[in-house]
């Protein structure tokens, strides 16, 4: 049986990768990865359409999302045509290498699709980690609202992703869950 909820996401490095199975993890959603081409399945299209929900996930190049995630986003006009993702749930998250990295033009980027397909959006809901006392590891600690932002620094691999970061990607992840079954 097919997840409610789908999180597509394309991962250059392995990072976004990463963060996408957190998201899984806490949602209890399926990964769809976006190839190397830019490409998903047609598999993976019949499951997008049977999800009631979908999280968009893409690394943040050069301060957008990456060309293969844009191809995604550019086939995903047939889709569009027949408004077949209106009305679903959307969420999305992003990883670049710097705490800030225009990490936001990502993030409107992935609800501006949304929006375009006619799509719920559902933002993090998370307080943010932003007192004196705050540390690296703290849940929320990139403080976003419109979506998951995490940050790797370039020189590291997937596996020393910071803890704090995946513990949000997690958070989200349930909050996706909750917010589908709240309108599901």
């Amino acid at each position: 049986m097919t997840s409610p909820i789908s999180i597509v996401f394309h991962s250059g490095y392995g990072h976004t990768r990463q963060v996408a199975a957190a998201v899984a993890a806490g949602s209890g959603g399926s990964l769809l990865a976006i190839d190397d081409q830019g490409e998903l399945s047609p598999e993976g299209w019949a499951q997008l359409d049977a999800s009631r929900a979908i999280v968009f996930g893409s690394p943040t190049y050069m301060a957008n999302v990456s060309w293969q995630f844009k191809r995604f986003v550019d086939a995903s006009s047939a889709v569009w045509a027949r408004q077949g993702w209106r009305d679903k749930l959307a969420a999305g998250f992003t990883n670049s290498a710097g705490i800030n990295g225009d990490k936001l033009t990502t993030l409107y980027t992935l609800f501006s699709l949304s929006q375009q397909h006619g799509m719920l959006w559902a933002g993090t809901a998370m307080m943010p980690s932003n007192t004196k006392a705050a540390v690296r590891n703290d849940l929320n600690y990139l403080a976003s609202f419109a979506g998951l932002m995490t940050a790797t620094p370039s020189d590291a691999t997937p596996d020393e992703m910071v803890a704090g970061d995946l513990v949000t990607a997690r958070a989200f992840g349930e909050r996706i869950a909750q917010v589908a079954g709240r309108i599901g």
